[in-house]
């Protein structure tokens, strides 16, 4: 199991008029794990698309268990299950700054190539990077 673990901190930008973080905003904060999680692996999203490779969200979901409020540090836990194929599932959890789970979701994303947008296996590169944590 691959994990890693993201601080952002909750911009006036983010909240609606309550001072909660909108919810149309936590794709975004999907987003910051997903594409920091295969950073940190020493993989960009900017790398697998000049490969040829791109990564459409097929689906999302999400469960709000508690608010996120304006300047409060989030930590976003990112989590990928399985070694990938041609479809990637990435899990989130999101905790306030008490420490308190306030929000789960998660992903499923599919490879495809970048000229002909038809669905490939996950690059090797992707997979060798995964594969320890997964033996």
């Amino acid at each position: 199991m691959f994990l890693r673990e993201f601080q952002i901190r909750v911009r006036y930008a983010d909240t609606d008029q309550m001072g909660y973080v909108y919810y149309g905003n936590y794709a975004t904060f999907y987003e910051i794990g997903r594409v920091e999680s295969l950073r940190s692996l020493g993989f960009s999203y900017k790398q697998l698309e000049e490969e040829g490779v791109m990564m459409p969200v097929l689906e999302s979901s999400s469960k709000y268990l508690g608010p996120a409020r304006y300047d409060e540090l989030l930590t976003i836990k990112t989590v990928i299950k399985e070694l990938p194929k041609v479809k990637i599932r990435f899990e989130y959890e999101i905790f306030n700054e008490a420490g308190n789970l306030i929000h789960t979701g998660d992903t499923i994303l599919a490879f495809i190539r970048k000229d002909n947008h038809r669905p490939c296996r996950a690059p090797k590169q992707i997979l060798s990077l995964l594969s320890p944590y997964f033996s």
